[in-house]
């Protein structure tokens, strides 16, 4: 992502905790909303936030999966231009170029019922890094790293959690496969529960699901089923930080399906697509904090004086994964910090 070799490291490092900070911003900003029952207040209170906090980081970036492909949002869509480098009064100064795919608030729904998993995340990487996925639905299997080399997205279900017992030492019956609840899975989860395996049926979040999938003792086994496509390459950038592993094909169902792939340079409907393909950037940065509680990051918890986040940050270059806990402090001369 850097201009110069020499000083890659530690652009990275520096980016990495910028990125922090607009995760942040919009999950706390989103988390007013919790519990409200309206799904677009949150989306708008967290898209808002990040766009605006967005603008503060050093980068000449480019938005290459938001909100917008579809109808084109007011903030944040397939294209838009962001970071310092839009500044007219920084005109001249080089940043570095980055491509940008954003998820201001994944689980609506969740945060407006208060239920768990609802995330602020975003990934990033040099140009070219990221596939630029259209707002399609996609078939998606997520395993951890010692299941990686054992399943295949076309095997039959039964072979797949076989195989994926076997990897972990287990039984099939100790597995634990996250399905969106949706009607169109309700033959997946028929094959699922006759091989005796568990099943955590959700009703949105299949990012988060595949970020647990990924880290051992999280008590998830697997992801399976259809989902978002840009979900799908967010989840892929966070596999190339964990060393987990994505097998995913794009659903192209109409000629109208067809004509938006091609518009975004994709004419093999049929491919496979792996971590390395959807997220390709040998300089990964994937941020996400945590709106609600969930199994690897607790929810925004406001106090009287401040307000307490959890995130996670992951980079492949250099490869590490940061789980940070923050407290924002609260201006005052008889401020106390909670625990």
């Amino acid at each position: 992502m850097a201009n110069a070799n020499d000083r890659t490291n530690q652009i990275e490092s520096d980016l990495s905790l910028e990125f922090l900070r607009v995760v942040e911003q919009a999950a706390i900003a989103c988390a007013h909303t919790m519990g409200q029952g309206n799904r677009h207040l949150s989306d708008q209170a967290a898209v808002e936030a990040m766009r605006r906090e967005m603008d503060t980081v050093p980068i000449d970036g480019t938005i290459v999966i938001g909100e917008g492909e579809r109808d084109e949002a007011p903030m944040l869509f397939i294209g838009e231009r962001v970071g310092m480098a839009q500044q007219p009064a920084l005109a001249g100064r080089t940043f570095d170029e980055v491509d940008i795919a954003v998820d201001p608030l994944e689980g609506t729904n969740l945060c407006a019922t208060g239920g768990p998993n609802a995330i602020a995340v975003l990934a990033a990487s040099e140009q070219g890094g990221l596939l630029h996925a259209p707002d399609l639905h996609m078939e998606k299997l997520v395993v951890g790293p010692s299941s990686k080399h054992v399943v295949d997205l076309d095997a039959p279900v039964r072979d797949n959690l076989r195989a994926v017992a076997h990897s972990l030492g287990r039984q099939v019956d100790e597995l634990a496969v996250v399905v969106l609840d949706r009607p169109r899975h309700e033959s997946l989860i028929a094959e699922i529960r006759a091989t005796g395996a568990r099943i955590r049926l959700i009703g949105d979040g299949d990012l988060s699901a595949g970020i647990a999938a990924a880290v051992a003792g999280s008590g998830v086994h697997a992801v399976m089923g259809t989902g978002g496509a840009p979900e799908g390459v967010l989840t892929a950038a966070a596999m190339r930080c964990l060393n987990g592993e994505i097998f995913a094909r794009l659903v192209v169902a109409t000629p109208e399906d067809e004509a938006r792939c091609r518009a975004m340079g994709i004419t093999d409907f049929k491919k496979i697509y792996k971590a390395a393909d959807l997220a390709c950037g040998k300089h990964i940065i994937f941020a996400a904090t945590g709106v609600t509680d969930g199994a690897l990051m607790r929810g925004v918890r406001f106090f009287g004086d401040g307000i307490r986040t959890s995130s996670v940050i992951m980079q492949t270059d250099p490869h590490r994964i940061r789980f940070i806990d923050s407290i924002q402090v609260y201006p005052g001369p008889s401020v106390k910090i909670r625990f």
